[in-house]
């Protein structure tokens, strides 16, 4: 039974989306303030996170930080803020997914049962020397693309910032980090070169992005790859 861990300081709501996942088959554990909620992050396992931002004792911008670096699973958030900054921050800090309040119960559960099934198959593929996402193949030992069994030909640099995208699904990295942790030191002051490096990615994975594109521009924030 897959468990999943709601951090909600509003109980009434809690109680609701605990009655509608254990209802779908899931074991629920409830959190009423930020900082249980991050005890049971460190000292439990769950397969999912549903997370609200504004929490006493520590909001979910700061177990964002704290989590998302450190545990490899999904974190949906939910929550009454509806501009769009706290949607770029949260992703950029590491969330999967972002709902707002208010929503259907029938709609939550639909999202987490995608989330657990997509990072249930990510995990099973990464394990294997082959990553398969859609119609994208990556042979890891072999350092080579594929879309649709049609090999695709990439550099050593495109490789190897797609790769680390494609290991990293659904977080948002900026142009900074992605140089730092794909060529290895600081950007300094160009990131014309992940720009770039982005833009023939694209064409050579993605050749018709209107059906299905695989690395997202989030606007003010950064790239990352969509599972």
């Amino acid at each position: 039974m897959k468990r999943i861990l709601i951090i909600e300081d509003d109980k009434s709501i809690s109680e609701l989306q605990k009655d509608y996942l254990e209802m779908s088959g899931y074991e629920v554990v409830c959190a009423f303030d930020g900082k249980t909620g991050f005890d049971y992050i460190k000292n439990d396992n769950f397969d999912l996170i549903i997370l609200d931002l504004m929490l006493p004792g520590k909001d979910g911008f700061e177990i964002l930080k704290e989590v998302a670096d450190s545990k490899e699973i999904p974190i949906l958030i939910v929550s009454a803020k509806t501009d769009e900054v706290y949607k770029i921050k949260g992703l950029n800090l590491g969330a999967d997914d972002y709902i707002t309040k208010p929503f259907s119960m029938g709609e939550l559960v639909a999202r987490v049962n995608s989330h657990i099934k997509t990072y249930e198959k990510f995990k099973n593929s990464i394990k294997k020397k082959l990553i398969v996402v859609g119609a994208l193949s990556i042979d890891r030992g072999d350092r080579r693309v594929y879309i649709d069994d049609n090999e695709v030909l990439l550099t050593q640099k495109e490789f190897d910032l797609l790769l680390f995208l494609i290991e990293n699904p659904n977080r948002v990295f900026s142009k900074e980090e992605l140089f730092e942790r794909v060529w290895g030191y600081d950007a300094l002051s160009d990131t014309t070169t992940i720009t770039v490096h982005i833009a023939r990615i694209r064409e050579k994975i993605q050749p018709n992005p209107e059906s299905r594109q695989y690395i997202e521009t989030v606007w003010g924030a950064g790239y990352r790859f969509k599972i």
